[in-house]
């Protein structure tokens, strides 16, 4: 929490679904003295007769409060949900994060129900919130915009170059043809004209009930061009004017359904509220990488679907927090991203399975940067450290200076210590306060004057942590000293 306090620039997690099975290993043994004790002065009364969805909030509760404290000022978290805890996870996010910093519901398409009992149900989740929306980029933007600028900049430089017509798509589709693969999405793009590069679209359709039905005739056959299912979504005084102003694509005869002629320079870059993608390629992503452990995981999220969301709301050296990591697919989005786009994203995952960790968090990572050939990148495998404090609220007796220092400067400042700064028993200082630690040498936990002769060149007030204090209260104040006894005054986060 100290190193990482307000730097994660976006957290995407995929929490237990909560389906009613038994045994699932984020329960958190919340009929535990402790839990129960946590859960009357936090929940309430209520809190005592743990039903199901009881036990999925009180599992989120801390961990969405202290990811919350981990996000920057404008930090995004995005939390995969289903029909189980969708309307819960609503209400436990506009707690902590606040209403106002809800940026909405992604649905996901994910499926395609053949047996379906009342209604089909297609679709999952994606909530999504931020730490502090006024800190936001007024528009997302992927590097979609980018290939659009691309196209029309070479749109813009042809029309100049070429003559005609003839000429100008002929240049077009050998400039489109070795830089296909660099557009992305827009690789649509594939046609050019006096007014730029363009593609042709279904938005002549209407969408969903029947439309305005009436001929379009076609220039060379003369003849009715092919309706489209539902009728045109628009009279024929506007398909009129489309087609008299050039915006109408035709097919090479009559059985071509019409297309609306849609610019580059008209597209809008934006990160859709539905998202159809196949759940199965989740499982697709896993095999392709580490195909001995997919049946440990029945729905891993696509590679894909993360990094459309990576793409929108993090930009080169930002963090990224996954505390559900599972198989890693978060870990395999940002390298591939990065690969991508040529940015240096950073990722944090964590797996509290020791096993998953090890055996499938860890190798699919290292396999996917070996089999993309990923250079000057790679990732650190760490085992979570003990606790500072034990059940009894005592500092633990493993717990190291560092761990220590690191911890009162954060609760004191609520910023990260450089560790290569500490100069024991010197921790750090913010303004004019100086932070002390005297703590873990024998004999040597104690404030006397001895000791607080060894803070005297540190100009300005000082807070100095101890075992106990030997010095009146009085004559502390006189020299700019507050005395904070551990571990009864350190705080608790």
């Amino acid at each position: 929490m100290p190193f990482y306090y307000n730097q994660i620039k976006c957290i995407y997690i995929d929490p237990p679904y909560n389906t009613g099975k038994e045994g699932w290993k984020y329960n958190d043994n919340v009929n535990s003295p402790i839990i129960k004790k946590w859960l009357k002065e936090t929940v309430g009364p209520e809190g005592e007769d743990l039903c199901r969805h009881d036990k999925w909030l009180c599992m989120m509760y801390p961990r969405l409060t202290l990811l919350k404290d981990l996000l920057s000022e404008d930090g995004i978290i995005f939390i995969s949900l289903d029909n189980n805890e969708v309307h819960n996870g609503r209400s436990i996010l506009d707690e902590i994060f606040g209403g106002r910093n809800f940026l909405g519901t992604i649905i996901w398409r994910n499926v395609t129900d053949n047996n379906p009992t009342n209604i089909a149900i297609e679709h999952e989740y994606i909530h999504c919130y931020s730490k502090n929306k006024d800190s936001l980029d007024s528009v997302w933007k992927s590097k979609l915009s980018d290939a659009k600028n691309i196209l029309i900049e070479i749109g813009n430089k042809l029309i100049k170059e070429c003559s005609n017509q003839e000429e100008l798509q002929e240049a077009y589709t050998e400039w489109f043809r070795e830089n296909k693969q660099y557009l992305g999405q827009l690789d649509r793009y594939k046609y050019i004209d006096s007014g730029g590069v363009y593609t042709g679209s279904q938005s002549v359709h209407n969408p969903g009930k029947e439309g305005y039905r009436y001929d379009v005739i076609h220039p060379i056959t003369k003849k009715p061009s092919k309706q489209p299912l539902m009728g045109y979504r628009f009279p024929k005084s506007t398909m009129d004017k489309l087609i008299s102003d050039g915006k109408i694509l035709f097919g090479k005869d009559e059985d071509k359904i019409v297309e609306l002629k849609l610019y580059a320079k008209e597209y809008v870059d934006k990160l859709p509220s539905v998202i159809t993608m196949d759940g199965r390629l989740g499982v697709y992503d896993l095999r392709a990488v580490i195909s001995e452990e997919v049946k440990s995981f029945n729905n891993p999220k696509p590679v894909e679907l993360i990094k459309l969301l990576l793409s929108y709301c993090t930009k080169d050296e930002d963090i990224i927090l996954d505390s559900f990591a599972g198989s890693g697919t978060t870990g395999q989005a940002v390298l591939e991203l990065n690969k991508e786009d040529g940015f240096n994203r950073k990722f944090i995952l964590v797996e509290l399975e020791e096993h998953i960790a090890k055996n499938i968090t860890a190798k699919r990572l290292k396999r996917v940067i070996e089999k993309n050939n990923v250079t000057n990148t790679g990732f650190e495998y760490l085992d979570l450290n003990g606790v500072l404090y034990d059940y009894s609220g005592y500092v633990n007796p493993d717990a190291q200076y560092e761990d220590m220092a690191a911890y009162i400067y954060f609760t004191e400042t609520k910023d990260y210590l450089d560790l290569s700064k500490i100069k024991n028993p010197y921790i750090g200082a913010q303004g004019s306060t100086n932070y002390f630690l005297f703590f873990k040498e024998k004999d040597k936990n104690i404030l006397d004057e001895k000791s607080l002769r060894e803070t005297a060149s540190y100009k300005g007030s000082k807070v100095i942590y101890a075992d106990k204090c030997l010095i009146d209260e009085e004559d502390l104040a006189k020299q700019g000293v507050i005395f904070k006894q551990i571990p009864y005054e350190l705080k608790k986060y």
